[in-house]
């Protein structure tokens, strides 16, 4: 999320309202430690549950992990490129949002994979990981409610690391469900929903870049 400038305008999966246009602000150094942190976290948690996903043959756990990637490269973007010219940033969210609709395309393929093979994901693995991706998404949430009644960009940035836990409370359920059913059903129609965001998420970032890098090349 362009956290203080470049809070790109995206809807990231389980984020409604991260969208801004103002300039760039100061920030205090307590709060870009608590960005570095929230970095850290989402980095390690897509790492984890891409390779959990993959392991428990989970689709909704990849699928989840796009909350976690779109998040790291949003902090990364407002740490790393904050106040440099428009058509850097825009350049920068270019790549994160190809990134993320690759990898969100991805996904979906491998839904579909799934959906051939009839291969159901282990429950236990996929509960566990989306517990803990829940309880990083909260304590990120709570080191960010300081700020949660500044400025537009850090409501946001607030906002969206505590509805992500929404599609940690949905990977949760279609564990138990796997568990409960012994189909695969619900770890696919889970996947199938985030994936979709992550790819519509993609295409707002990519399509708000571009008009960025335009504006600046009139």
């Amino acid at each position: 999320m362009n956290v203080l400038q470049f809070h790109e305008e995206i809807k990231m999966p389980g984020c409604s309202t991260c969208h801004d246009h103002q300039p760039a602000q100061s920030v205090s150094p307590t709060y870009k430690k608590v960005l570095w942190v929230a970095l850290v976290v989402n980095l390690g948690m897509f790492i984890v549950e891409v390779a959990s996903g993959l392991k428990a043959g989970s689709v909704s756990l990849l699928a989840d992990s796009l909350d976690f990637f779109g998040d790291a490269a949003n902090y990364a973007v407002s740490l790393f490129v904050l106040g440099m010219a428009l058509s850097i940033r825009a350049k920068a969210a270019l790549v994160k949002g190809a990134t993320l609709g690759i990898f969100g395309v991805g996904v979906l393929a491998y839904t579909a994979y799934r959906l051939w093979t009839g291969q159901v994901p282990e429950p236990l693995t996929m509960g566990v990981v989306a517990v803990l991706a829940l309880v990083a998404n909260v304590a990120v949430a709570l080191m960010l409610y300081k700020w949660r009644e500044g400025d537009s960009n850090m409501q946001s940035v607030w906002l969206c690391s505590r509805n992500d836990a929404i599609g940690n409370v949905a990977v949760v359920a279609a564990a138990g469900l796997v568990a409960w059913t012994g189909s695969a059903w619900p770890d696919l129609a889970v996947a199938v929903l985030m994936a979709t965001l992550g790819i519509t998420a993609a295409r707002t970032i990519i399509t708000q870049a571009w008009r960025e890098l335009n504006q600046t090349s009139v």
